[in-house]
């Protein structure tokens, strides 16, 4: 027969020190005991308090008892509970120590490398700001992120003292396309006026081609003012209105000058920075907090976060003059081979083409070779329709180059200084977000230094700073995730597994509806939703699999759908991996979000 023994109020833990509400824990176990009876007939069922003439009687029966058999039923719903609390507090307890471990080691491990570009003085040094007056803030570069910064920070009541190597109005044959999200982003920050008298474009979607084959595809602004849409424009043009928009501030001072070094403190604060002079005069300026913009090929960034740049491809960058796209105020983009053209107006006259080319070995250009290929290769895979304007502009010669970097966000937290822009955080140019991303994390940085009222506490600010990196990636980590996973998706390949995910990834945004809407949504940033981006890259891989399978599934099928999954994995999760699994998905359980200002 079997009897029930209850044991109650077990404690299990102490006390935990957290603030999550698991201190004190107590469960009810049930055990249920088998009564043996022993050669001597003796019971036993639990133990009390007993005599010492009972304790001596019961060490003697011992010798010939048989050990009892003690059954163990346990509730599910609380072992469930127990055990899932149990990996919780162990998986966030491992994730927060790798993590700030990761940071100190790399904070006290900085490589010589890395000191190049500091300038350490000790407290008593005297600090004389050669700039002539106090700052708030030091932007090093003023391209679209710095330009825009400054203005923004200006308008919040910021001295701003910006510092750009160049002030000249350049040529680029990148950064000439705002998404309709970034457009959104310039209204926010007062900058919409800026795509204004520069002969700017408006562009309302995308017209894809592939071995004659098309589909048009319009962003979904049902919901939008008539004026957001996308634009299309002379980079150098936009940057000039931008910084013009900030110099015209009486709290900014725009100067040129090419900063060589950052200037820090006791081995860890940055104070401000050295720079060269336009006339060659070497000065420093000091501020409570410097912000480092200078661009693609940052000089300053290895001091500030571990730099892990990838050159993926160049693009080859002409100007079609006088001709008309197959579809007006569309960017165009032809799925070719090796690669992708792309094709979008950035004045009522002129065409961007920018031909990728994989890989970092182009043909020369002086001899004449890259001409050659763009004629007799590039040529016959452009719409017949600016084919023509597409040789000619070829055979004028004025052929430009530009290699095309990525690099994942992972920064080194510096009490006084913060990476911005490109210097900071780039990703495939495909998909023409990088200006987005840029004006989306400055909102996030003028809300955050909003509430303070003393940047001085650089530790404190720099602590609270912290969650900047957290609030800035749902924008940012979809738009670079979707640009480097399309980018691989639609690179020509001889594997057969990527070569269905190639052409189901087209046939799925012909689909119309949800199947395009969905994935232009996320490109042009109207919808930065990472986890509906990841939703709509395994749908595609899903589609081109369904798609094998009819009319009937066969052992080939079969195999070539495994690796199209597998395919398809394989592009996607290094991606998030490197943007951070729980930054992406999961930004409510990082602390740094919940820290307050200082005041």
């Amino acid at each position: 027969m079997m009897k029930s023994v209850v044991i109650k109020n077990l404690t299990l833990f102490r006390p935990l020190r957290s603030s999550l509400p698991y201190t004190n824990l107590r469960i009810s176990l049930r055990f249920s005991v088998s009564n043996r009876r022993s050669t001597t007939g003796a019971t036993y069922i639990r133990r009390g308090k007993a005599t010492k003439k009972e304790r001596h009687k019961r060490a003697a029966v011992r010798k010939t008892v048989t050990a009892p058999t003690t059954t163990v039923v346990l509730d599910p719903f609380i072992l469930g509970t127990f055990v899932a609390s149990l990996f919780a507090f162990a998986f966030l307890y491992v994730l927060r120590q790798s993590s700030s471990s990761s940071n100190d080691v790399v904070i006290r491990n900085k490589s010589k490398k890395n000191r190049r570009v500091l300038v350490s003085h000790n407290d008593a040094v005297s600090r004389k700001d050669d700039s002539g007056s106090g700052n708030d803030v030091i932007i090093v570069g003023a391209g679209v992120a710095g330009a825009a910064l400054a203005h923004t920070l200006a308008k919040e009541g910021r001295r701003v003292h910006v510092i750009e190597r160049d002030l000249s109005e350049q040529d680029r044959i990148v950064g000439e396309l705002l998404q309709p999200g970034g457009y959104l982003k310039l209204i926010e920050l007062g900058l919409e006026d800026c795509v204004q008298n520069i002969d700017a474009q408006r562009l309302v979607g995308y017209a894809l081609f592939k071995d004659g084959k098309y589909t048009k595809l319009s962003y979904p602004l049902e919901t939008f003012d008539s004026d957001v849409a996308g634009r299309g424009f002379h980079n150098g043009r936009f940057v000039q209105r931008m910084r013009e928009k900030a110099a015209s501030l009486p709290n900014v001072r725009l100067e040129q000058g090419t900063v060589t070094s950052l200037l820090e403190e006791n081995g860890t604060t940055i104070k401000g920075v050295q720079y060269r002079t336009k006339k060659g005069d070497e000065l420093r300026s000091y501020a409570p907090l410097t912000i480092v913009c200078d661009g693609c090929f940052s000089k300053l960034r290895r001091s500030l976060c571990k730099p892990k740049v990838d050159v993926p491809s160049v693009f080859v960058g002409l100007v079609l003059e006088n001709c008309e796209l197959p579809f007006a105020n569309h960017g165009h983009v032809v799925l070719g081979d090796p690669s992708l053209i792309l094709m979008y107006p950035i004045s009522s006259s002129e065409v961007r083409c920018l031909v990728d080319v994989p890989g970092q070995k182009l043909p020369p250009i002086a001899n004449g070779e890259m001409a050659k290929y763009l004629k007799t290769y590039v040529a016959p895979q452009v719409p017949t329709e600016v084919r023509e304007a597409f040789i000619t502009a070829v055979e004028k010669g004025n052929i430009r180059t530009m290699p095309n970097r990525s690099m994942p966000a992972d920064p080194v937290h510096t009490p006084g200084a913060l990476l911005l822009g490109d210097a900071f955080n780039m990703r495939h140019p495909l998909t023409g977000g990088g200006m987005t991303v840029a004006l989306a994390d400055i909102i996030v940085l003028r809300d955050l230094l909003r509430p303070i009222r003393n940047l001085n506490d650089k530790e404190a600010v720099s602590k609270y700073m912290e969650s900047f990196y957290t609030l800035r990636k749902p924008v940012a980590s979809t738009i670079n995730t979707l640009a480097e996973a399309l980018y691989k998706v639609f690179l020509a390949s001889s594997n057969e597994a990527k070569t269905e995910m190639r052409e189901a990834c087209f046939d799925y945004l012909t689909l119309g509806g949800v199947c395009s809407s969905g994935p232009v949504a996320l490109l042009s940033g109207l919808n930065p939703s990472p986890l509906g981006l990841v939703l709509h890259f395994f749908a595609v891989a899903i589609y081109a699999v369904g798609r094998l399978m009819l009319p009937f599934p066969t052992t080939k099928s079969f195999r070539l759908g495994a690796s199209i999954i597998l395919s398809a994995s394989g592009i996607i999760f290094p991606i998030i991996k490197s943007e951070g699994v729980r930054q992406m998905f999961f930004p409510r359980t990082i602390v740094a979000i919940y820290r307050t200002p200082p005041q």
